[in-house]
């Protein structure tokens, strides 16, 4: 069962700057605040938690923060929810999350890339981790991991779809672990509306109508990010804190914005904090403030609307912005960041009266310290300051702006992939998929074949037309879904005496479908499948139990086709008859493949290939063996296949074509119905 969501009160919440490695202290210092001020529910560690991770050939020792949180020797004073920041994350950090689905110690739980949870006191709190890069972000295909810093289209797709499910935590939950922590009950929330939301990367145009002082001149730097702000417009938050950058050199600043009201949502107000960071603090000038502590109430259909703020602005995220809006004119008389003390109407040639092209009495360079040039003018402007890290190539001797990497180019002629990136045509690491010269996809310069996006996507959940009336089950990572024309006749089962049909309510042919797109399951980055492949495998365990009490047990199938395309990835399970043998059913999918050429063999995808590198249609038995038929460049595979199989083994042909099986949408309603009463008993999820 899920976990049960106490009555509405206020929720007292400590959010924090990024820690950047400082574990220990920042612990001490959160118990310090709790004692002072507290006592607080729960706190929120934004931004980079871990800092940089060591590099290849460091390992971490048992006297480092890291494996001392892991090992359980690192306690925190209350429970901590922590998320990715603008660094990749610890290996050792990773391997933990893969199997425990994010509980890292005791009271530390690190939050997924992209998602959406439920605490405990009922409040939905939605991570958006990692950096935003343009080039990357819309030609990645696939959802990065932990081990990139970069977030992509997937990721932001699989925040919005799993917005629209609602989740309930309990820290008191059965074993304590994160997998209770985050069941997702099997319904669909009424909105995508949640309550705090954490990003790394601020939104763009969040200075716009605001006259609150930036804490620099050039704030934000690095500037906001379009999808960051569709995340903010799409879930309206009530809190959203930014923890990385925000000024010179990426040290984050703090800034607090006047409130925002959501005038379509009842005077829903947005209030929105960057907060400076706890362990990675600026050169020179003062410490920032890092820790934020309010109280906040969960919302219900019958919570009054709040009152509106009286210094509320225009909002940035619904209201058209002005061409050209330009950022409130610095004093003209007094100290000036680049320029020294200027009065009223000088021009850059010459403040104070000095010399053409020289800086006024006083001026020293930021950089080098220098008096006799301006910093735009400083020869080491292009080194990169001890301690920078390039987000490209992970290089210290040069900015990002310089990288080698970032303008290299791949082996068709088309930019070279960032590291870990996989062609899903070909399997190649050398180009990206629009640049594949495969029989599968288009070859450059040739026309291109449009991505199938995740908004006219048949399988996600954020696509308007999808058929969530079918939807019986919604679990952290997956959810399932009864298809539309399933091949088990239900309603007009009588015109099939003959024909081997199982009698589970509902039909009981069902799809398994992961929440975010991948293309298929095997293309799954490796640091982000366990979660999912663990939570597919519970799916067929229960429907195998469900099918057995209703005298069938399943055959699942999926086809990991990868194509220019792309696609969805879900498996298919259908009951048959127990009376029909594992053997039977193995002999029948070779025997149909042999007549169309297509061979099988006994073993598994994942075990053989590693992600994404093939191709392939894979079968499950019901005694646990696998049959795949590994799919060939260049010779068209029926999708239909299984489908095709199956049929024939039940003696039910004419419902080979789903769209003739298709029923009215009560007739859906029912057989959902049927279904979900009969799975609750063993429903992972429930």
């Amino acid at each position: 069962m899920s976990a049960e969501i106490p009555t509405s009160r206020n929720v007292k919440v400590l959010t924090v700057g990024s820690a950047a490695g400082a574990i220990r202290e920042l612990f001490t210092k959160v118990q310090a605040i709790d004692a002072k001020h507290g006592k607080f529910d729960l706190v929120l560690c934004t931004g980079d938690f871990f800092g940089l991770a060591k590099g290849e050939g460091e390992e971490y020792t048992d006297e480092d923060d890291v494996m001392q949180l892991l090992n359980g020797a690192l306690d925190a004073p209350m429970e901590c929810f922590i998320m990715q920041g603008e660094h990749a994350l610890p290996q050792p950090v990773i391997e933990k999350f893969a199997k425990t689905g994010g509980q890292l110690s005791k009271n530390v739980f690190l939050l997924h890339k992209s998602g959406v949870m439920t605490t405990a006191h009922g409040l939905r709190v939605a991570c958006l981790g990692g950096i935003f890069d343009q080039n990357l972000y819309s030609v990645s295909d696939s959802v990065h991991g932990f081990t990139s810093p970069f977030f992509t289209g997937a990721t932001v797709e699989k925040l919005l779809a799993n917005a629209m499910t609602q989740t309930a935590t309990s820290s008191k939950a059965k074993d304590n672990t994160y997998g209770s922590l985050a069941a997702i009950m099997a319904s669909t929330a009424a909105s995508q509306n949640i309550d705090i939301l954490l990003t790394n990367t601020f939104p763009s145009n969040i200075t716009a109508f605001s006259s609150a002082p930036r804490p620099a001149p050039n704030f934000p730097s690095p500037p906001g990010a379009d999808p960051v702000s569709e995340v903010v417009r799409r879930t309206k938050p009530r809190y959203h804190f930014v923890a990385g950058g925000g000024g010179e050199d990426d040290v984050p600043l703090f800034w607090e914005r006047e409130p925002v009201v959501w005038e379509e949502e009842s005077a829903r107000v947005l209030r929105f904090v960057s907060l400076g960071s706890f362990g990675k603090t600026p050169e020179s000038g003062k410490k920032q403030r890092w820790f934020y502590a309010f109280s906040i109430a969960p919302q219900t259909p019958t919570t009054p609307p709040p009152s509106r703020p009286a210094n509320a602005t225009r909002n940035p995220f619904t209201e058209r912005i002005p061409h050209g809006q330009k950022r409130p004119l610095q004093n003209d008389d007094g100290e000036n960041f680049r320029w020294g003390t200027v009065q009223g109407g000088n021009k850059r040639g010459r403040p104070n009266g000095g010399e053409p092209g020289k800086p006024p009495p006083g001026y020293k360079c930021k950089i080098c310290e220098s008096a006799d040039h301006f910093i735009s003018d400083c020869p080491d402007r292009a080194k990169p300051h001890e301690g920078y890290v390039c987000k490209v190539c992970k290089g210290t001797d040069h900015f990002v702006r310089d990288c080698p990497v970032k303008n290299a180019v791949g082996d068709t002629g088309g930019k070279k992939p960032r590291e870990g990136y996989v062609c899903r045509a070909c399997g190649s690491e050398n180009h990206y998929i629009q640049d594949c010269s495969s029989a599968v996809a288009k070859p450059r310069g040739g026309p291109r074949v449009k991505e199938i996006a995740p908004d006219s996507c048949w399988f996600c959940l954020s696509n308007p037309n999808l058929a969530k009336h079918l939807i019986v089950s919604i679990g952290t990572e997956c959810y399932v879904t009864l298809p539309k024309g399933q091949i088990v006749p239900t309603h007009n089962a009588s015109d099939y005496n003959t024909a081997r049909v199982p009698s589970v309510p509902g039909g009981g042919h069902v799809l398994i479908v992961p929440i975010t797109h991948y293309p298929t399951y095997a293309t799954i980055p490796a640091d982000l499948a366990g979660p999912i492949v663990d939570e597919t495998t519970k799916y067929k365990a229960a429907l195998h139990s469900l099918y057995g009490k209703h005298g069938a047990h399943p055959v699942a199938f999926e086809v990991g086709r990868l194509s220019a395309k792309g696609g969805h990835a879900h498996v298919q399970v259908a009951p048959v008859p127990s009376s029909l043998s594992a053997e039977t059913i193995a002999e029948a999918f070779k025997t149909e493949g042999e007549r169309l050429g297509i061979d099988f063999e006994f073993g598994d995808v994942n075990t053989q290939t590693g992600p994404g590198d093939r191709g392939y249609f894979k079968v499950d038995l019901p005694d646990g063996r696998h049959l795949v038929h590994w799919l060939k460049d260049g010779v068209p595979f029926s999708i239909q296949f299984g489908r095709q199989v199956l049929v024939e083994l039940l003696g039910i042909p004419e419902r080979f074509d789903w769209k003739d099986c298709a029923q009215s949408e009560d007739d859906d309603k029912h057989d959902v119905e049927q279904f979900k009463t009969a799975f609750a008993p063993f429903d992972p999820c429930l």
